[in-house]
């Protein structure tokens, strides 16, 4: 369990120079002890002592900006970081929504993946009116009314010491969002690709045959990578349990579309009808031969680092 002087500490060394964490840490640490010891030694109990010398040290962001040498005053000390949350908060989720409820609108109507742009420029234009607003809005309380009486920071508000992952959030998200827009792909490009005919119809970018067998097989993979990484998130560091896993299910996924790029077996006959190039059984290899060399790479290269990684993690 945290102490509420892990938490401080925690709180207090997010927000300094990556290069002085540890010796403010070291400072801070011995700096609080000695003031804990000086009231028990007094006879104050240890669990009380601890949270009057918290409380009397204050807010750790602000004892962090002093650290560094940073002032609070891009609105004002008084405001800065209640203005600071805010936008946090506010940004967190608000221009992700719009620009979704945007972008499934654009979907709903026909655009496809046409979509995705217009929802990105609608979330980046709410996330700078927000800045803006917000910004403005801190500024015009800050010389208009006295001050606000705020409520006084108490060690109650500390966050936990956040466990350390080796697997992070943020990977386990890209890797989910690309398998969940490459699964959509493939029966999306079956209906609207980007190749039309002369008369205007769609034509797959992949062999439809495919479908009978080995375009729902990759998908079956696809969607069993998928909960992999979530799985392997939630445990969050590398065993060669999870690396073995891993391996098979890249190259359940990896043999088979070298297979087929080798064997002119995953590209639609019928583009060479509107993309004349393709015609030439020679330019297919080619296309054929770079796509399993890319593959291969790409698989191999995976493979030797999530080894260095379980190895590391495992040492």
């Amino acid at each position: 369990m945290n102490t509420l002087t892990d938490r401080y500490l925690a709180a207090t060394l997010r927000s300094v120079p990556t290069q002085r964490r540890d010796e403010i840490a070291s400072e801070l640490r011995a700096s609080i002890e000695d003031m804990i010891e000086d009231r028990t030694g007094s006879g104050q109990d240890a669990p009380t002592a601890e949270r009057e010398v918290l409380t009397e040290l204050g807010n750790p962001d602000e004892l962090a900006a002093r650290y560094a040498d940073r002032r609070l005053q891009l609105i004002g000390p008084t405001y800065y970081l209640v203005w600071l949350r805010l936008l946090k908060l506010l940004l967190s989720f608000i221009p992700a929504v719009v620009g979704t409820i945007v972008a499934v609108v654009k979907v709903a109507e026909g655009s496809g993946f046409g979509a995705i742009g217009p929802g990105l420029v609608v979330a980046l234009h709410v996330a700078v009116h927000i800045g803006f607003w917000l910004t403005l809005t801190f500024a015009i309380i800050e010389r208009s009314q006295p001050a606000m009486d705020l409520p006084d920071w108490t060690v109650d508000q500390l966050p936990d010491v956040p466990a350390h992952r080796d697997i992070s959030l943020a990977d386990t998200i890209a890797s989910v969002v690309i398998l969940v827009v490459t699964i959509g792909y493939l029966p999306f490009q079956h209906y609207r690709s980007w190749v039309r005919d002369t008369d205007g119809d769609n034509i797959p970018v992949l062999d439809p045959a495919l479908w009978s067998f080995w375009l729902p097989a990759l998908i079956v993979v696809m969607l069993g990578t998928l909960v992999f990484e979530i799985v392997k998130y939630r445990i969050g560091h590398w065993n060669w349990a999870l690396f073995g896993t891993k391996a098979l299910l890249n190259l359940a996924f990896s043999v088979p579309l070298v297979w087929l790029a080798l064997s002119d077996r995953l590209l639609n006959p019928d583009l060479g009808e509107r993309l004349s190039w393709l015609a030439d059984a020679d330019n297919r290899n080619l296309i054929g031969v770079a796509i399993a060399v890319g593959t291969a790479a790409i698989l191999v290269w995976d493979l030797i680092d999530t080894a260095l990684k379980t190895r590391r993690q495992t040492a």
